[in-house]
């Protein structure tokens, strides 16, 4: 294919996308962005424009791996993890995630790479495996991957963990303050609780990914963010199996798999002097990713109602499906 004919492919998919945006469902969410249904779920504008150019233009290959994730359910824990295990053979000292965020490793498609156009310049993911992370449904994810089997990661959390970490981290990003924002939460929570929000409802998000790990435990893997917690050593070593890097006999023997842990740490990645300065290519500073990482942490913020209608929303959409919080 000539450099005009790409061009004009090029120019066809723009027209097709700036057609079909428009012709979405549309609402508002709790700050007053137009978000757009898209295959089940709601974006807005500039990502949905990401999310049709990756789906058109994206070509896997089998040994690609993708991280995926609800937007503040540990998904900067799951980058810095899966890092660490398929570098822990080839970096003694200059570690990657001493000189980078976890999202600056682990680029976002829809995001990053693909805002802008269908063929991105990939060259720079020259090693294997590749490794790429993604925010959107498995249902739609698939449409990019076609029928090459890439490996999966999800990591999920309880909701309203994920919700209340969402509030700090857009006042972090507005530079407000938490204790002069409590409305801003309330207007997240109703927006999540009628399932109009970013990348949201959130229940159709979780059960996409667990139905594609029933369907495929192969090349899916479905990760809760309180196992991590609870057992980080079993999860974290399941983790390596997944990704074919297991841990030896010798490296569980010499403290491998702690000495990961450690590395990818909450407190050590928020005191790196990479996460405490540096910004990601979206101009977000790297240090508002961190904050407590705690389980349990929204019953300090939500009010007993509060965390009684979300519970009532999640019981009745995961009826049928074996997931707890």
């Amino acid at each position: 294919m000539d450099v005009n004919e790409i061009s004009k492919n090029l120019e066809r998919d723009e027209q097709e996308t700036i057609s079909l945006i428009p012709s979405l469902p549309s609402d508002i969410d709790f700050n007053g962005t137009k978000l757009f249904k898209y295959q089940s779920c709601w974006y807005d504008s500039k990502t949905l424009q990401g999310i049709l150019n990756f789906q058109r233009g994206f070509k896997p290959q089998e040994t690609d791996i993708i991280v995926a994730s609800f937007p503040k359910s540990g998904t900067t824990w799951l980058k810095a993890l899966t890092v660490a295990l398929l570098e822990r053979s080839k970096h003694s000292s200059n570690h990657p995630l001493l000189s980078d965020n976890p999202h600056g490793l682990v680029p976002v498609l829809e995001l990053r790479l693909y805002t802008e156009t269908s063929k991105p310049d990939l060259t720079s993911f020259s090693s294997t495996p590749r490794l790429f992370s993604t925010h959107v449904p498995f249902d739609t994810l698939q449409g990019a991957l076609k029928t090459t089997p890439c490996k999966v990661v999800y990591v999920w959390r309880n909701v309203k963990d994920a919700l209340v970490s969402l509030w700090y981290f857009e006042c972090a990003n507005l530079k407000i303050k938490i204790d002069e924002e409590r409305s801003l939460l309330e207007s997240m929570f109703e927006s999540f609780c009628r399932g109009v929000s970013y990348y949201g409802p959130f229940w159709e998000h979780v059960l996409s990914y667990w139905r594609g790990s029933l369907e495929d435990s192969k090349n899916v893997l479905f990760l809760r963010y309180e196992e991590l917690k609870i057992e980080p050593s079993a999860q974290v070593k399941k983790l390596a199996e997944f990704l074919g890097v297991p841990f030896s006999v010798e490296e569980e023997e010499s403290g491998c798999v702690e000495e990961i842990l450690e590395l990818c740490s909450l407190d050590n990645l928020k005191n790196l002097e990479v996460n405490k300065i540096g910004k990601t290519a979206r101009g977000v500073e790297h240090k508002n990713f961190f904050r407590k990482g705690e389980v349990g942490d929204s019953k300090n913020y939500l009010t007993p109602e509060m965390e009684r209608r979300i519970d009532m929303i999640i019981e009745e959409r995961f009826r049928g499906a074996d997931l707890k919080f």
